[in-house]
């Protein structure tokens, strides 16, 4: 059995209010990835992997909230295929347990390997940290990512709705919690 788990965090494209504009869907525009051992507790390969919207385009909204532009994504991105194949190469995922903090990220990727038809890179074992986390903790009700922080008393480490960042900071309360 494998000691790693890879937790990701996703930043896609968005709309003030929710509107998404006629003929545009929802693109995972950044995968923030890591990776907790479970033995050593130690977290590794932190990294952003910028991709290309492929259904729609960033909208100023986006780029307050992300800080991803599309000239970020012109200069960096790549395609969300060549992206799956990357952390195929340097994660070997389909073996491994992978996490996020909620259902949104686990939804997103499948739903857009799916659209697109390519392979989702992860295995199907995903953990859910908010779950974990409400759980652990005797909650009835969830919290966001920094608030759970908070609540376990650490600060947040980097930039909030950084891709690479936030899944830095979940897998540290997945630590917390395994």
């Amino acid at each position: 059995m494998n000691n790693n788990i890879i937790v990701i965090d996703l930043e896609a494209t968005c709309w003030e209010y929710d509107r998404t504009p006629p003929g545009q869907k929802t693109d995972i525009i950044e995968i923030g990835i890591c990776e907790l051992n479970k033995s050593t507790r130690a977290i590794s390969g932190k990294q952003s992997i910028y991709v290309i919207p492929e259904r729609s385009k960033i909208s100023n909204f986006c780029t307050q909230l992300t800080g991803i532009t599309p000239q970020l994504i012109e200069e960096k991105g790549i395609y969300f295929e060549e992206a799956c194949e990357k952390i195929r190469d340097e994660y070997h995922p389909e073996m491994l347990t992978w996490a996020g903090f909620g259902a949104f990220d686990r939804e997103q990727m499948m739903q857009q390997c799916d659209y697109l038809g390519i392979e989702n890179p992860f295995s199907g074992n995903y953990l859910n940290i908010m779950h974990l986390f409400r759980n652990y903790n005797g909650l009835h009700k969830m919290m966001g990512l920094k608030r759970a922080l908070k609540a376990m008393n650490m600060n947040f480490e980097g930039h909030h709705h950084s891709g690479a960042d936030d899944a830095y900071n979940a897998a540290r309360i997945l630590r917390e919690i395994l």
